[in-house]
């Protein structure tokens, strides 16, 4: 704890020994409690993979319900397992099951923004989920989101975390050369917010805006096309009265304290940071815009998903069981404490938690408890990326006829991460597009020439 630290702050620690979460009395002990947890992970994700095996035998078995269960009632569920096991090897096809063919490459590097977006990707690496299926993943810190793309284009990166747009925008060639890309798998849903300078803690009517400057992380993201969207809902043409402009998420409090920026529409831990550090206020979360929208998602080259399947495979179910392991909220706390560490997103534990859990403080001086402020998510619905092409073009980033359906299924490849969500036990959904609503305005996927026009303010032509 510093001396000029206020010592009756219960967020500071008053010590200089201790872990990295606070929790513990030395980093070795955190180190043998991270690992302890990620047993205890990994030996519930060993028990699905029984479940489906020994699901799919018994169904073989007995095809008429009613027969399993008089013979589970007749014997009990512990002899009908022994009975199973001695004439199936429940063991042995549950560890084929879960590895899979023979890796093409083991060695693999996966970039990232260290932002709580990029949860299951970081997390995976400490808590032994790519290990779990013979990967050996190197998770590389990254500065910005065009040098994600740039060394992911180059093969710098086997795959990265990115923002849902991206892929579409790689695709299509809109700010780089077309290359054919995919996203498997949506990272996270909600996390993002609109974050103010304290000055403006009277002005909270998007309406007294006009001549605002902005930050967004990039110009194809989500926080880019909320934003616009947010303020054209109340009257602000985002091209013509406030000024918004792309600043990397790790510059973004420091440009907010410096007075370069009224706000931003920014990923986490970016707006619960300026709260603690006493820079700024959270104005509005987007699950509040757009409840359920997706941010980041896990992208890689097409070229990477055909050459090198059965590895592509073992990282996304890597990732789909560590978004799965990251949705469950008992689970948040030894998340925040695993990915806190410097390697990873540098940030005090206590505004990782506040995040995670949603029970956060929101720089007015109030306690908000929003449960699901961030969701954990992988099924990559195709309408999501019709919405994101609707606002590409809303916003001139693209013009002309576009193919929504084509370009949505070649990106998002839903019926990949289906079939992987089922292989891990998991429920996906039956369909690859769903209806939503963005402020109270249903989008529908089927039509989105007709959604484009019916918005007042925009620049498409």
């Amino acid at each position: 704890m510093s001396t000029f630290d206020n010592p009756f702050d219960p967020d500071r620690r008053l010590h200089a020994s201790g872990c990295s979460c606070g929790h513990h009395a030395s980093e070795a002990e955190h180190q043998a409690s991270t690992q302890l947890q990620a047993q205890a992970a990994l030996e519930s994700e060993q028990t699905r993979y029984q479940g489906v095996v020994a699901s799919a035998v018994m169904r073989a078995m007995f095809p008429h319900d009613a027969t399993r269960r008089a013979f589970l009632k007749s014997v009990g569920a512990a002899t009908a397992l022994a009975a199973v096991s001695q004439f199936f090897p429940l063991k042995s096809a549950t560890e084929a099951f879960a590895e899979g063919g023979p890796l093409e490459k083991k060695d693999l590097k996966v970039g990232f923004i260290p932002i709580t977006c990029a949860t299951p990707i970081i997390m995976a690496k400490p808590m032994g989920f790519y290990e779990k299926y013979g990967l050996n993943v190197d998770v590389i810190k990254t500065a910005g989101w065009a040098v994600v793309r740039d060394k992911t284009i180059n093969k710098e990166y086997d795959a990265a975390h990115m923002l849902s747009p991206m892929p579409i925008a790689i695709s299509m060639g809109v700010g780089s050369n077309p290359i054919p890309y995919t996203m498997p798998a949506v990272e996270n849903i909600n996390g993002q917010a609109i974050t103010l300078a304290m000055k403006h803690k009277d002005k909270r009517d998007p309406k007294d805006w006009k001549g605002f400057k902005f930050a967004v992380p990039f110009d194809y993201s989500m926080h880019n096309y909320l934003l616009r969207y947010y303020l054209a809902e109340h009257g602000i043409d985002p091209d013509v009265d406030v000024q918004i402009r792309a600043v990397p998420p790790p510059e973004m409090v420091a440009n907010l304290r410096a007075d370069n920026i009224d706000g931003y529409l920014a990923p986490d831990p970016m707006n619960q940071r300026a709260v603690y550090d006493g820079v700024g206020f959270i104005h509005i979360l987007t699950k509040d815009i757009w409840d359920g929208h997706p941010c980041c998602a896990f992208a890689a080259s097409q070229e990477f998903v055909t050459t090198m399947p059965n590895t592509y495979g073992a990282l996304l179910k890597s990732i789909i069981e560590a978004t799965a392991f990251a949705h469950k909220p008992e689970n948040r706390k030894q998340i925040a404490a695993a990915i806190a560490p410097a390697n990873y997103l540098n940030q005090p534990p206590i505004v990782l938690e506040q995040i995670l859990t949603g029970t956060f403080a929101d720089g007015l001086g109030n306690i908000v408890k929003q449960p699901n402020r961030i969701d954990f998510d992988p099924f990559p619905w195709q309408s999501f990326a019709v919405w994101i092409m609707t606002q590409m073009k809303r916003w001139g980033q693209v013009k002309g006829d576009i193919d929504y359906a084509g370009i949505a299924s070649q990106v998002y490849l839903a019926t990949d991460t289906a079939k992987l969500m089922k292989e891990a036990g998991l429920t996906p959904p039956t369909a690859t597009t769903k209806s939503f609503s963005v402020m109270g305005k249903s989008f529908d996927g089927t039509k989105p020439e007709e959604y484009l026009a019916s918005f007042k303010i925009k620049k498409a032509s």
